[in-house]
């Protein structure tokens, strides 16, 4: 595989990273950073509340907490590294919202004390998307943990985190083996065995009238192929009968997309899903389908909810879309404190806000609560123990119900539908509202995992004896 291609193949990877939970809006303001690491310490949060986060009460605060207890951790401070991959070339700025949304946690934090009463203070890694490792390995050296991060090529990293027991609460992961892995817990869990499919199911209340007529749209990309074959178990949980019409189309682009658009009207679709994000290419083959004469229902992940979308839907060609997601839209902040104080709170640094933002907040606070309950004991050690026994967490409000200690991603979801250039709440009715049932949560083939699981669910690879493991 050639590095041009690698680089695609990650970009599909980030994407189908975000099925069903979130991914990058692109709303807010987006100033220019600087790649590298920056570090981050106290600072003012004046005008938004402290002490709560939404429905969360708020993990910081003074206290009396002291000793050397672990790397990274002294009388007075804790270390922690975030980021994301802002200087990739190809794509500058690109989840930026993540490290925008922890720098102001931190602050936010600080202003109240800190944990227990010691500063966080931060270190700002850029992997630039081919720097994972490199960054890892600096973050071994000096981090107590890594949190609210997000690196597209986190494969890269595994190993290197796993062997210095850099304990981790991602804002995200992507390969299989970070995923499942050991010393990681979420704020919204994206486990490879188990999968939220209310998109699926919301449609077919939707419309039930399409439960036959809706197909998934093929791909040449490794990763977009494991993707569609996770979807197609999902969809058939839900009821679907795909209608399979054998359309396959190049990643890299087609010479035209038109003859691709007849096969799909020839076979008689009136929905497609699509586990492309919202690129140039993707958006052709659209175009191809309104120049043909067919307007299906379009579904696709959480990805179709952004900036980049509504100003791609000027002229309406995307105004029969539907994304699903477990995350409040960022419309609903007048109905959801928590949505609010997340847009104020980055605002107030001029960061740029986003979905993946939100969620790498919800990793930051989840991460902030256990820290708290471990006290002057703060260790590794003890995080695992504290992390694993979280079993329901929505971020203050932010998202829908998770389960970080066992890895398991929410049973509820919401959906919404793009007119113009406006969102809307499409499924359930009542705004900022989730709808959650046990069906929701789909467990997926062995085959399409990626990585062998061990019987407590974490990934086998690169695990050691010396792995920190909760202890009863």
């Amino acid at each position: 595989m050639n590095k041009h291609t690698l680089a695609r193949t990650v970009l599909a990877l980030t994407a189908s990273a975000a099925l069903l939970s979130a991914c990058a809006g692109e709303r807010g303001a987006d100033p220019s950073g600087g790649a590298g690491a920056t570090g981050t310490g106290a600072a003012a949060a004046d005008t938004v509340a402290v002490d709560k986060f939404g429905t969360l009460d708020s993990p910081c605060g003074e206290g009396d907490a002291a000793g050397a207890t672990d790397q990274g951790v002294t009388d007075t401070e804790i270390r922690i590294g975030y980021g994301d991959d802002r200087g990739y070339a190809k794509s500058p700025g690109l989840n930026k919202e993540m490290s925008d949304a922890v720098s102001a946690m931190i602050d936010w934090c600080n202003a109240q004390g800190g944990i227990n009463g010691r500063t966080i203070v931060g270190t700002d890694y850029d992997a630039a998307m081919t720097q994972a490792n490199s960054v890892m390995q600096d973050a071994c050296r000096s981090e107590f943990m890594m949190v609210g991060h997000g690196f597209a090529m986190d494969q890269t990293a595994e190993q290197t985190r796993v062997a210095c027991n850099l304990a981790a609460v991602p804002g995200f992961t992507v390969s299989p083996e970070a995923a499942n892995g050991p010393m990681t817990y979420q704020g919204v869990p994206f486990p490879v065995d188990y999968a939220n499919g209310s998109a699926w199911f919301q449609m077919a209340q939707l419309r039930p009238d399409l439960k036959d007529k809706f197909d998934l749209v093929g791909s040449t990309m490794p990763t977009i192929i494991t993707s569609l074959t996770k979807v197609r178990s999902i969809a058939e949980a839900a009821g679907f009968e795909l209608k399979n019409c054998g359309v396959t189309i190049n990643y890299d682009g087609e010479a035209s997309y038109v003859p691709f658009a007849e096969k799909f009207k020839e076979c008689g679709v009136e929905g497609l899903w699509t586990s492309r994000s919202p690129v140039p290419n993707e958006l052709n083959f659209f175009k191809a389908l309104d120049q043909v004469g067919i307007d299906p229902v379009l579904m696709g992940e959480a990805t179709w909810y952004g900036q980049t979308v509504e100003e791609a839907n000027a002229g309406g060609l995307l105004d029969n879309l539907h994304a699903g997601m477990t995350f409040q839209m960022l419309e609903n902040a007048d109905k959801v404190p928590a949505v609010q104080q997340y847009l104020d709170l980055v605002g107030e640094k001029g960061g740029k806000t986003a979905l993946l933002g939100m969620q790498a907040t919800s990793s930051f606070l989840l991460w902030a609560t256990a820290a708290k309950e471990c006290g002057s004991d703060l260790t590794r050690q003890c995080m695992i123990d504290e992390l694993s026994q979280i079993h329901e967490w929505d971020g203050g409000g932010l998202h829908a119900v998770t389960d970080p200690g066992a890895n398991m991603p929410a049973s509820c979801g919401l959906t919404v539908t793009l007119t113009g250039e406006t969102y809307t709440q499409a499924f359930p009715q009542t705004a900022a509202e989730f709808e959650c049932n046990d069906a929701y949560l789909v467990k997926t083939a062995p085959e399409t995992w990626g990585t062998e699981l061990g019987p407590d669910r974490i990934a086998t690879k690169f695990m050691n004896p010396n792995v920190i493991k909760p202890q009863d």
